[in-house]
């Protein structure tokens, strides 16, 4: 294995809630990998979600970071599931610094009607049929990228392939981990590979590592058997190895990929941090009139509740009054 850029060392503890571009040589394609430790474990343990449905986020968070790290943006990264299932919305995203968070929004007496009637497969028994978006959000001076696609697929990796194959034309090895090995904290893991055109949406871009088309790959019978190697050698993986606490992810890599030549960029560090604030929680309430105000209020007060990190910040008649007393003073 070679690096483009500062690796981990080998007798440290294995790195986790990170990011690791890749580039396989041989082959000319590249790659992402991404391992998530306590950043899950504290986005998933906040919620009491149903075990399939932390589950189904546990694989989304993971997912959004490494299709995040295909891009070179100075913003936020969403992937956002829509679905008419008892799982009606999930929400994932990833800033340019590396700050993840996510939720799921769930019909509780839905999913509890669900029966042995609900098809099989989590994107269609839990967020039935719906769409999956990605949008890219650098503010409100730079144009807004989105990708749209329908949920065709049992579970997120084939709606994520489909998503390349149907909107951005990009052939995508895709391979996404989720659980609990040592039946306490969470683990999440993704692997991604690409034959990437040099322009495009999400299949577009750097993360720290040059663009990669295949166009140097003159023997396309050669390029076809590596791309069919290189499928089954990531059907190869299993949640044990890929989310063993001490398995350490560029082994992993060097595992899989050593004979294709593995090199390694700079890697870019993750964390479960929320983006709510005060600021943004009383500007809410700003927007409100009297009447919807009043409707909101339970035991004098006022309360707003972050869905991401189950922050809840009360605000009683006093500082209610406080906040009419700005707003009026700004008018």
């Amino acid at each position: 294995m070679t690096a483009g850029g500062p690796a981990v060392s080998a007798d440290r503890e294995p790195p986790t809630d990170i990011l690791i571009p890749f580039r396989l040589e041989r082959a000319n394609l590249r790659g992402r990998a991404v391992r998530l430790g306590p950043a899950i474990d504290a986005i998933l343990s906040r919620h009491d979600y149903p075990p399939p449905v932390a589950d189904l986020l546990g694989e989304a968070l993971p997912l959004a970071a490494v299709l995040a790290g295909t891009l070179k943006y100075d913003g936020v990264f969403t992937l956002q599931a829509r679905g008419d299932g008892p799982v009606g919305m999930l929400v994932c995203d990833v800033t340019s610094a590396g700050d993840l968070r996510g939720y799921a929004e769930v019909d509780e007496a839905a999913y509890a009607a669900l029966g042995t009637a609900a098809p099989d497969g989590p994107v269609p028994r839990h967020l039935g049929a719906g769409h999956l978006a990605f949008t890219v959000d650098q503010g409100p001076d730079m144009e807004r990228y989105q990708g749209i696609v329908d949920l065709a697929g049992a579970t997120l990796t084939e709606c994520a392939q489909h998503y390349f194959r149907q909107s951005e034309q990009v052939e995508t090895l895709l391979r996404l981990g989720v659980g609990r090995p040592d039946g306490k904290r969470w683990q999440a893991s993704a692997l991604m590979i690409q034959r990437v055109p040099m322009t495009g949406g999400i299949g577009a871009g750097g993360g720290g590592s040059p663009a990669a088309d295949d166009s140097g790959h003159a023997d396309e019978e050669r390029r076809e058997d590596d791309w069919r190697r290189l499928a089954m050698l990531l059907g190869t993986v299993r949640n044990a190895e890929a989310l063993a606490p001490d398995v350490d992810p560029l082994r992993l890599l060097h595992r899989l990929f050593h004979a294709d030549g593995v090199r390694v960029f700079e890697p870019q560090a993750l964390r479960d941090r929320c983006r709510c604030s005060d600021d943004r929680a009383e500007s809410a309430l700003r927007m409100l009139d009297a009447d919807e105000l009043e409707a909101m209020t339970v035991d004098g007060a006022v309360t707003v509740a972050c869905q991401f990190c189950s922050r809840v910040r009360r605000y009683d008649e006093a500082a209610l009054a406080e906040l009419r007393a700005g707003l009026g003073a700004a008018a």
